[in-house]
């Protein structure tokens, strides 16, 4: 009776094994997806790999598909450092500064970034950056902290500015053709520079605020904004500065020049500015959610992409008012 009860268990010992080595199928695994609405994001703009953002941890992600779906980009040393700013030179050249004097490079529209600054002790963030008219990077950030790389971003050295106090840079700005520059910060700090960057000049205060960033508009027209809604516009390069008309005190901490000239600024309390009269006069374009926004990207199909404390948003535009032939609008 016991040999073919061994006999059974042998079959069914053997059968087991064949069973767990042959092969099926196994069903994929689901895609993993990136909490892009749920990240602290700093910074967004448009390569020729798609569209970039970064923010918390050292986090670098690119959408191809215009914000619709997103995956991260490649580092060569994750330093976990909160990213605050993407800068681009051209289409395929970037740097993404962040804390402890981080700096990473890219060649390829922000796909894959090599690091090629960063402080081991005692580093401090870097807030902009921008590649002058000689090829040269200048970057900036607190307590007046300036970096030249004269190797396109490979390697940086400290460098100064003339009589520059230890007050936060926070954002370098051009004109279109490279030859007007600004530079603003914490206290009102503004520096002009009229030759491409080569030399500088201390603009006298008109505002004892911080100061976020700066857009050239043309021209000699400037916008310059900051704290509690403090925005400032010049008409003469920088000589003398006018506040703007805001409709809420809300900090501003990014903008966006849209092709027919609109200036679009983003800011505390989900709210968006427009101004359609070079910055004298601003009104609430959207207003959504309580989120910080720190940045905004333009969509090829008009959406606004914005980066926010919060994680990234999308918002449509609303239609502009239509005029009736008596000349009413509705």
């Amino acid at each position: 009776m016991l040999a073919p009860v061994g006999m059974a268990m042998a079959l069914i010992v053997a059968a087991a094994s064949i069973y767990s080595f042959s092969p099926r199928h196994v069903p994929p695994l689901q895609e993993t997806r990136i909490p892009v609405d749920r990240m602290q994001l700093t910074t967004i703009e448009r390569s020729k790999a798609g569209i970039v953002t970064a923010g918390e941890i050292g986090s670098i992600l690119v959408s191809a598909d215009e914000g619709r779906s997103w995956h991260q980009a490649r580092l060569s040393q994750d330093r976990q450092a909160l990213i605050t700013r993407i800068v681009f030179a051209d289409e395929i050249h970037g740097l993404a500064l962040g804390h402890e004097g981080w700096i990473l490079r890219t060649e390829d529209g922000g796909l894959n970034w090599q690091e090629t600054h960063f402080t081991e002790s005692n580093g401090e963030p870097l807030m902009s950056a921008r590649r002058l008219p000689t090829g040269d990077w200048l970057a900036i950030g607190a307590f007046g902290q300036v970096l030249r790389s004269t190797d396109d971003g490979r390697s940086w050295s400290p460098d100064t500015l003339p009589d520059l106090s230890d007050w936060h840079l926070n954002d370098i700005a051009s004109s279109a053709d490279g030859r007007h520059w600004l530079i603003v910060g914490e206290a009102g700090t503004v520096l002009r520079s009229d030759d491409g960057g080569g030399n500088w000049e201390i603009v006298p205060p008109f505002y004892n605020g911080s100061l976020y960033g700066a857009a050239h508009l043309g021209g000699k027209r400037w916008v310059a904004y900051g704290m509690r809604g403090n925005v400032f516009t010049s008409a003469d390069g920088g000589d003398s500065w006018q506040a703007a008309r805001i409709p809420a005190p809300v900090s501003i901490y990014g903008h966006a020049l849209l092709p027919g000239g609109e200036l679009l600024l983003v800011g505390q309390g989900g709210m968006v500015l427009s101004s359609k009269d070079g910055g004298r006069h601003f009104d609430i374009a959207n207003r959504e959610g309580r989120a910080s926004l720190t940045d905004i990207a333009l969509a090829r199909d008009g959406r606004w992409l914005l980066s926010s404390d919060g994680g990234l948003q999308v918002r449509t535009p609303s239609p502009a008012p239509r005029n009736t032939q008596d000349g009413a609008t509705e």
